[in-house]
């Protein structure tokens, strides 16, 4: 039976814990001549611009002895009429598993109820599993644990915000969210982690957020498709910079968070994004890794 992944939910802790030791194998080279996905085509179905999650995957996928065929949606019958149903059972004929980083979370909800190979979401508007995978194992290296780990998320309550706190549901890391009011993060996810238990609060004071962290985290103010939104929410999101004296506020052992693609002055500063606490660079290679374990699992 196939599996897709969707959401953060669609793995057990027990599964997640598996992918990042095996993530952590990857990345120091263990099995690194074996190919377990030898003959396989992943479909790289993209609508939005990437960077680290189309190149972490084309080459996570080619290292393990698969092909990668990126899809430009803009170059489907889809932006003919042709409908995400009609093209799902047609791609489950010809690959073995589809990656699509779109808009709208409905879209992935549409393409796996109508695929028969496994569906990944590689970013919507409403999650980002994938980053949050990487994001565990960047943290589980880098402070030993995850259970316990204090992580202040200080900005825009996004698919960013909305995965990690299912993360938390998953790992016991206690996670707080400073978020100015309006940009809380998705209230259902929020309430359905805190049901299983998950360390999540969601406040407006990133000074208390960020009080005693063990990890700061931001990402951008203005997501793709929000740029009408800029002046308005750069004014409301005064105060929400990680900068310096937010660092300061932290653990003296604190790291630094950002899934990338900063806008340097606005969320973060210069300073603090490449000071030795910064381990963004780190977080963005570990896309790779945890991708790759995250294929195998589904696909082999």
């Amino acid at each position: 039976m196939k599996k897709d992944f969707l959401t953060l939910e669609d793995v057990t802790s027990e599964e997640l814990n598996a992918l990042l030791k095996r993530a952590s194998d990857f990345k120091a080279g263990k099995d690194s001549s074996l190919c377990p996905l030898i003959g396989k085509s992943i479909g790289l179905l993209f609508n939005k611009t990437s960077t680290r999650t189309r190149i972490s995957f084309q080459t996570g996928i080619h290292q393990l002895g698969a092909q990668a065929i990126y899809i430009n949606t803009n170059e489907l019958q889809l932006g003919r009429g042709e409908t995400i149903e009609d093209t799902a059972k047609v791609l489950s004929r010809y690959l073995h598993g589809i990656v699509i980083r779109t808009y709208e979370h409905d879209t992935i909800i549409t393409l796996a109820q109508n695929s028969t190979i496994p569906i990944i979401n590689g970013l919507t508007d409403l999650h980002h599993p994938c980053q949050a995978l990487a994001d565990m194992l960047t943290i589980q290296e880098k402070k030993g644990r995850l259970k316990g780990v204090r992580m202040a998320y200080i900005g825009d309550g996004n698919n960013v915000a909305n995965s990690l706190i299912e993360a938390a549901a998953l790992t016991g890391i206690d996670l707080v969210l400073a978020c100015p009011h309006g940009y809380e993060p998705d209230k259902t996810i929020y309430e359905n982690a805190r049901s299983k238990g998950a360390k999540v609060k969601v406040i407006a004071n990133p000074d208390e957020a960020a009080k005693d962290a063990d990890a700061l985290y931001t990402d951008v103010w203005i997501s793709m498709g929000q740029e009408k939104e800029v002046e308005r929410k750069k004014k409301k999101f005064e105060g929400y910079q990680i900068n310096s004296r937010l660092l300061s506020l932290a653990k003296p052992d604190a790291i630094v968070m950002h899934c990338l693609p900063a806008h340097r002055g606005e969320e973060i500063t210069d300073d603090v994004l490449d000071s030795p606490q910064s381990v963004v660079i780190d977080e963005a290679e570990n896309r790779l890794h945890t991708q790759k374990a995250l294929l195998e699992m589904l696909v082999k």
